[in-house]
């Protein structure tokens, strides 16, 4: 069988009632290659007026990676970055020793309304470079490889696939796909990477000839070719990579190798030791219950 495990995921609510489905990490399994976070938001439709803003917050040992469907965010970070995401282009973001950062609406988008639908997902840095420098990357939608594959559109966000290498610059071997199927058609994935995954964004697949519905993320057997195919149109997204060196303790917005650097994580944000995102006033507080690392 080359599907080994379908996670389904659960609801979690960010605040406000922006709900997102949040695949990865899950009880059977933390992570698929170095991918250890997978949230997937929307499609939801914003009321003038509405927005749901993601106040400062701070990030170590990890990159985030942002990628919009649709809509329109605005990243902003302790480093002076300020970037609009748009679709189709790839946000990575290197937490590293740590970083603060803010995702908002628009502002020419706050009287007006628009679909935000994406993922958000998280790479756990390697033990080496767990304390790097924080740093930001965006890359264009247009510096994306984009290649046509027996029917399919590949868009290769990170790594290498069918010829095409990504520009974007990770810190292990990493593997990130955007995938639209055609009706009818089937796209055969080699194996290329140690780990992979395959999601359904938007409608039902059927992978080695095993129903996986949409809004399931079905991890793979290593080392094998891969069909998958679609009775109607579909778009799917696959990630992998090579396998993390060793556990990740998960707390908050913090991933490390070391149970007390996460707690030095939350002692540093208590006391704003973290930096400061300009222009903002408000932050996200720590939660009530603290990590321990006994």
């Amino acid at each position: 069988m080359s599907v080994q495990l379908k996670l389904t995921g659960h609801d979690k609510d960010l605040g406000d009632g922006f709900l997102v489905r949040r695949l990865l990490p899950a009880g059977q399994r933390q992570s698929v290659g170095p991918f250890i976070f997978f949230d997937h938001f929307g499609p939801i439709t914003l009321q003038p007026g509405v927005s749901h803003d993601v106040r400062p917050h701070p990030h170590i040992g990890l990159a985030t990676v942002s990628y919009l469907f649709e809509g329109a965010m605005m990243h902003r970070d302790s480093l002076g970055s300020v970037q609009r995401i748009e679709p189709g282009a790839i946000n990575w973001m290197t937490a590293g020793r740590g970083i603060v950062h803010s995702e908002r609406g628009p502002e020419d988008l706050r009287d007006k309304a628009y679909v935000n639908h994406g993922l958000q997902l998280w790479a756990a840095l390697p033990k080496a470079f767990e304390e790097v420098a924080p740093e930001f990357s965006h890359t264009a939608a247009e510096a994306i490889p984009v290649v046509s594959v027996d029917g399919a559109e590949v868009r290769v966000l990170i790594g290498e696939a069918f010829g095409q290498t990504s520009p974007v610059k990770t810190f292990s071997r990493t593997l990130y796909l955007d995938i639209s199927l055609a009706a009818g058609s089937r796209l055969e994935l080699p194996a290329l990477a140690e780990e992979l995954a395959v999601y359904a964004v938007d409608g039902d697949l059927t992978v080695d000839g095993e129903p996986v519905a949409a809004h399931t993320l079905a991890t793979l057997a290593p080392g094998i070719v891969t069909q998958i195919a679609a009775g109607a149109p579909a778009r799917l997204v696959v990630i992998g990579g090579e396998a993390l060196d060793g556990h990740r303790f998960i707390w908050w917005n913090f991933v490390s190798s070391r149970k007390e650097r996460i707690v030095q994580a939350g002692d540093d944000w208590a006391a704003q030791k973290m930096g400061q995102v300009g222009g903002e006033t408000e932050f996200i507080p720590l939660p009530e219950r603290r990590f321990s690392a006994s």
